[in-house]
């Protein structure tokens, strides 16, 4: 059984997962696990990959043309507003797609995003007719204010980026779910193992966007197949509702209050 269908600036989707085109050892690896993964849309870095770069730049996009997913460019690396905004310039005109994945860093360390230079990007961005995906943190404060500047989808991070830490705070994520009901929200960064992603997903989040855990694997294929079933698993459990946590135990078979069935002879 699969979970319903969903959508993220009227594109409808029937993925849940995103996934990153960083890391692999070898692009084949990658072509690999990104059609195990099943997702939808891949992201990619122009910063980092672009086809005029090599002769193995250019086959990195040939493959990437040959997967036919949808593309989410990202300004992955940028740490100011005035290049976060020109990458996304560069990006449209090169992906011909006017989705982007804002990432407009302020710390080296753990690559927090910057929440001020975020929100001046991402209101520059959609005045200027981008679909923005920004990468932020899980303050409610600077999601209520993104969402206001006419954001439809939110990623805020699990954990900082490739450190596999998982959901370090449930309940500010949990909060956000509930605070901002119409939003799409995708945790993004963080997430380390499938069970990760399955307690987001039961959270109530819509998705989930990752690279390094799939990656990194032993067996990127495998892993990515078993992302796949840990975010369908989620969201089946949230759409069908999961049971509250109890203070007190309760019985399975209940004996008070039942008839007590007796043989015929």
């Amino acid at each position: 059984m699969q979970a319903s269908n969903w959508q993220v600036y009227g594109q409808k989707l029937s993925s849940r997962l995103f996934i990153g085109t960083a890391l692999y050892p070898s692009p084949q690896v990658m072509m690999d696990a990104i059609r195990a993964s099943k997702a939808e849309v891949i992201t990619v870095s122009l910063r980092r990959q672009t086809p005029t770069q090599s002769k193995s730049g250019e086959q990195f996009w040939r493959m990437i043309e040959e997967l036919d997913r949808h593309l989410l460019p990202n300004t992955a690396g940028c740490y100011s507003v005035k290049e976060a905004v020109q990458t996304a310039h560069m990006a449209r005109e090169l992906f011909q797609t006017d989705w982007i994945k804002l990432e407009v860093l302020g710390d080296s360390y753990n690559l927090q995003p910057d929440p001020f230079a975020l929100v001046e990007a991402t209101k520059i961005l959609i005045e200027d007719g981008f679909k923005v995906f920004p990468y932020c943190t899980d303050d409610l404060v600077l999601c209520q204010k993104l969402a206001e500047l006419g954001c439809e989808v939110l990623m805020p991070w699990g954990a900082p980026i490739g450190t596999g830490q998982g959901l370090l705070n449930p309940y500010a994520l949990e909060t956000l779910r509930k605070r901002l009901p119409d939003i799409a929200l995708l945790i993004d960064a963080g997430i380390g193992k499938p069970s990760d992603a399955v307690q987001a997903i039961e959270l109530g989040y819509d998705g989930i966007l990752l690279n390094t855990a799939v990656a990194e694997a032993l067996e990127p294929e495998k892993m990515a197949h078993a992302f796949a079933q840990a975010i369908n698993a989620g969201r089946l459990a949230y759409e069908a509702g999961v049971m509250p946590k109890r203070d007190n135990a309760k019985p399975s078979t209940p004996t008070l209050d039942q008839p007590i069935w007796q043989q015929h002879g």
